[in-house]
């Protein structure tokens, strides 16, 4: 699931964890409604974002829901999904902006594309998901072939592109195709009049996307000889961060103007996740609305060995007696080494044929919590398990006062 907007579980509380989940989960099952089941593979992070959009500017969200059955990404659970046309124009874009995506890769000869019958059954499958993703969009009123036309302009943009060509005449056709999509919500949300700011946060989206991108892909392209626009324009890092912050700054003006019935998920994934992106990007830390290298740069816990959870000086905690693995834990739940079972414990092979079927429904990695296939003790799925380095001041958007895109009344 590819997208720069990731975000963490932990920063986006329990209700918006649900909301997110929700248009996720409401993409993939659009995908597979209109396309079959091989479709949901272009399910991605930055996709959803216009179904969220969407959502949040419709009277009644909850008339956009519905219960889909269990799925093994879920653990095997119900849950509301998003549904309708925010979730349908999602799809359309996602397909569309794949087909470019698998063209481009077969067009550089990337890794197994460089055989032909590789490339050549890549491309009927990008060409049958362009067809799709139109037929899709015009079920939703909107044109796709303003995507098709910003790729087939990229590819001429970057055969010109040198020394010397602004970064920003290199991103323009991404800009405009993030920019019509994003605008296209307001049309179906009933709200003309969030259009234009919507079509200027989707460029300015659209710029980031790219940006980070190259960023991203920078040393990789250097050593494989690809195309790369920071390296052809000769662009340096500095310039191109400049570029980022001041397109996380326009999004964050963009979104005041825009009238949201609830706005809240949009302002987290928009405003603060899309500032982590950018740190991440260019190995940065800490909270974005600061200065780089600030002091949220050492993260939620301080610098090592000034104590906090993660802190190396700490002794390891000792075994309790109860658990029957060392550290605390068994090979699926934290511990490094197993031992015999206590009381309510699986033995070896029980505990083996568990750990296969914890794997294999992804339990182990997407479930809230799993039972430890030896210990059967309650363990917090993989995906839960992360580190977040945010600072106190922006946790999960609850409108903090350190941050200047907060008056926005979100």
């Amino acid at each position: 699931m590819f997208g720069i907007v990731r975000p963490c579980s932990h920063r986006l509380g329990e209700g918006l964890k649900t909301q997110w989940m929700a248009h996720l989960c409401g993409l993939c099952l659009a995908l597979r409604g209109d396309h079959g089941q091989f479709a949901r593979i272009v399910t991605n992070y930055d996709g959803l974002l216009i179904s969220v959009l969407t959502e949040a500017q419709v009277e009644r969200a909850d008339a956009g829901r519905r219960t889909a059955g269990p799925c093994p990404l879920r653990g095997m659970r119900t849950a509301s999904v998003a549904q309708g046309d925010g979730a349908r124009l999602a799809a359309a874009v996602s397909l569309v902006l794949a087909s470019a995506k698998v063209r481009d890769h077969v067009a550089d000869g990337d890794g197994l594309l460089a055989r032909r019958p590789v490339a050549l059954a890549a491309r009927r499958v990008a060409a049958s998901w362009g067809r799709a993703g139109a037929r899709t969009g015009s079920e939703v009123g909107f044109d796709t072939a303003v995507l098709v036309d910003a790729v087939d302009r990229q590819i001429g943009i970057e055969t010109l592109a040198g020394p010397g060509t602004p970064l920003l005449t290199v991103t323009e056709p991404t800009e405009s195709a993030t920019a019509a999509a994003f605008a296209h919500t307001a049309v179906l949300a009933g709200r003309p009049g969030n259009a234009a700011p919507l079509a200027e946060a989707g460029r300015l989206f659209g710029r980031l996307a790219h940006l980070l991108d190259a960023v991203e892909d920078r040393e990789t392209d250097a050593a494989s000889g690809a195309w790369n626009p920071l390296t052809a324009t000769g662009t340096p890092l500095a310039e191109a961060r400049r570029l980022a912050d001041d397109a996380l700054h326009g999004i964050r003006l963009a979104l005041r103007e825009v009238a949201f019935t609830d706005g809240r998920l949009a302002h987290v994934l928009l405003a603060h996740e899309l500032t982590r992106s950018v740190d991440r990007a260019f190995g940065t830390s800490g909270c974005g609305h600061g200065e780089h290298g600030g002091p949220g740069a050492a993260g939620a816990f301080g610098p090592p060995g000034q104590g906090g959870p993660y802190n190396p000086q700490q002794p390891p905690r000792p075994y309790d007696g109860q658990n029957p693995y060392v550290g605390g834990g068994d090979p699926l739940g934290g511990g490094p080494s197993f031992r015999p079972p206590g009381p309510g414990g699986r033995g070896f092979w029980a505990g083996c044929a568990a750990a296969i079927g914890l794997c294999c429904t992804c339990k182990v990695c997407c479930a809230d919590e799993f039972e430890g296939p030896w210990s059967r003790q309650r363990r917090e799925g993989w995906c839960g398990n992360c580190d977040c380095s945010c600072c106190d001041c922006c946790e999960a958007c609850e409108c903090c006062e350190c941050c200047s895109c907060c008056d926005c009344g979100i």
